[in-house]
C-alpha cells in the first residue's frame, strides 16, 4: 500500500507518534529529576555567589538556597564583621526590626529578626542588599530588597 507521501516514503503507524510522545515524556522526566537532585537553585540574582547542597544546611535553613560567607561580597563581609562586633554601624537603620511582610523567612514574633545594610558600591541610597538577622543565630542575605533570601553558612 502506498503513503499519502508517495511510493517511496513508508507507512508510519498511527501508534508510533503517541510512542515517541512517551519516550519524549520519560527522557525530559528523568532529565528534570537529575537537575533537582543537585546544588540548590540560587535564590535571587546579582552576586554571582555559589550555593550549598541542602545537606550542609542547618535546620533554620530548609528549604532555601544558601551561601557560604566566604561567597558573598566583600561589603556583605564586612556587614557581618560589624554584626559581630556589635557596631558602629554606619547606616542610622541598621538594627531595626525586620518585619517580614513578605513572609520569605519562617514566620516569628515581631522583632525576633533584624535588618542591616550591606552598602552597594555606586549606589546613591541604601540599595537593595541586606543581611537580616535572628535571634537564633540566623542569618539570611537578600541582594534584590526582600524578594529572595539565602541562609548564610558560617
Amino acid at each position: 500500500m502506498l503513503s499519502r507521501f508517495g511510493p517511496h516514503m513508508p507507512r508510519v503507524p498511527r501508534s508510533l507518534p503517541r510512542a515517541l510522545a512517551g519516550l519524549l515524556a520519560v527522557v525530559l522526566a528523568v532529565l528534570l529529576a537529575g537537575c533537582s537532585s543537585g546544588p540548590q537553585a540560587r535564590s535571587g540574582a546579582g552576586t554571582g555567589s555559589g550555593t550549598e547542597p541542602a545537606a550542609s544546611a542547618p535546620a533554620w535553613a530548609h528549604g532555601m538556597g544558601t551561601v557560604r560567607e566566604s561567597q558573598l561580597p566583600a561589603e556583605a563581609r564586612r556587614t557581618l564583621a560589624l554584626i559581630d562586633k556589635g557596631g558602629p554601624f554606619p547606616y542610622a537603620k541598621d538594627g531595626v526590626v525586620f518585619g517580614n511582610f513578605e513572609g520569605h523567612l519562617p514566620g516569628r514574633p515581631r522583632g525576633y529578626y533584624h535588618e542591616y545594610t550591606v552598602r552597594t558600591p555606586g549606589s546613591r541610597d541604601r540599595g537593595a542588599r541586606r543581611i537580616v538577622t535572628g535571634r537564633g543565630g540566623e542569618i539570611y542575605y537578600t541582594d534584590d530588597h526582600y524578594n529572595s533570601f539565602r541562609a548564610v553558612l558560617r
